[in-house]
């Protein structure tokens, strides 16, 4: 193992996935790696896992990319490996800057980055290059989303309905005109994402006629991503899991499956966007929901570390091609379970 530790910003540690993250990177076997974290909340548990802690304004700041920079001029930090969508525009205009200081982010083009946090510019994207996508209206105002609820199918089916710009479940809504409130209130557990008629939508709306929102198809069926490294719109390395288990909006269950069909999906999906870096792109059934251009829930493998390969390819230390080799490597037996940890400290 080299003695010189390579030191590593990893953003937004205060995300689910950030303990095991963090474990693999220093686990990695080959290198000494200092681990910096940031986040926008002090009481995020990369700072009690991390060899240094820096609050940073919320990655939709126009401070947060300067934020960053100082970070990493202060830190001397050579990889910034962002968790969370919301930093991503703004570290991929600061790509850069940042490698003027001597550090290389992990983020595709911001162009990218745009058209997958734009959820109404993604559904058209893959209805351009012949993914299936729902079927999605772009409206903004209470008149409109009504009328975009009738063209789908309300209310003799279910839709759902979420902001144009949002990351995971966030104001996500199921439209069904057999929602109960009255079972809603006197049976089910608080903070669920209980489920709307569209009169309640519409009546919560009111008088806002420019928050803009998809009303969508509501897809269903197995919940499946496809995670992996890409370079230039090509996926070197990447494999399909299930989500399962889910709890208050994140998977808590995973298994690794072999698909070569979403794989093909996949680096179509990857090859339009021409992205870099880590990539996930996410389905229900057989509708792509999520094209996350960053390392989501990793699946590890003693012998296969997803992070530390990224970013190895990204510092030029593996080629694309050996990437690539490693391929075999993925075990389709494996499996990942989500569970509830804790820390303590005295301040």
């Amino acid at each position: 193992m080299s003695a010189e530790p390579l030191t590593i910003l990893v953003s937004a540690c205060g995300a689910p996935g950030t303990a095991a993250l963090l474990r693999a990177l220093r686990g990695n076997g080959e290198r000494a790696v200092r681990l910096v974290g940031t986040d926008m909340s002090a009481r995020a548990v990369g700072r009690h896992l991390c060899d240094a802690f820096h609050l940073v304004p919320p990655g939709g700041d126009p401070g947060f990319p300067d934020a960053v920079l100082d970070v990493c001029r202060r830190e001397g930090v050579r990889v910034v490996l962002p968790q969370s969508s919301f930093d991503l525009d703004g570290l991929a205009g600061a790509k850069a800057r940042l490698a003027e200081e001597g550090a290389t982010a992990l983020v595709s083009s911001q162009e990218a980055v745009r058209r997958c946090n734009d959820k109404a510019a993604c559904y058209a994207l893959l209805d351009a290059i012949g993914v299936r996508g729902p079927a999605w209206r772009r409206v903004a105002g209470a008149t409109a989303v009504a009328r975009a609820a009738g063209e789908l199918g309300y209310p003799e089916r279910t839709v759902c309905v979420k902001p144009v710009f949002s990351s995971g479940t966030r104001g996500f809504r199921v439209l069904s005109a057999t929602a109960d409130r009255r079972e809603q209130l006197l049976a089910n557990r608080p903070g669920m994402a209980e489920a709307l008629r569209l009169e309640d939508l519409v009546e919560a709306l009111g008088s806002d006629d420019e928050t803009e929102l998809l009303v969508m198809e509501l897809a269903e069926g197995r919940e499946r991503t496809v995670d992996g490294i890409a370079s230039g719109g090509r996926v070197l390395l990447g494999h399909p899991k299930t989500r399962e288990a889910m709890r208050a909006g994140l998977a808590m269950y995973f298994e690794t499956l072999v698909d070569p069909a979403l794989m093909e999906r996949a680096e179509r999906i990857v090859a339009e966007l021409a992205l870099d870096h880590f990539f996930n792109i996410q389905l229900v059934g057989e509708c792509v929901i999520e094209i996350n251009p960053r390392i989501s829930t990793i699946v590890y493998q003693e012998d296969l570390n997803l992070p530390w390969l990224g970013v190895k390819h990204a510092l030029g230390e593996i080629s694309a091609e050996e990437l690539a080799a490693l391929a075999p490597r993925i075990r389709p037996s494996r499996r990942a379970l989500r569970f509830f940890d804790q820390v303590e400290w005295d301040e």
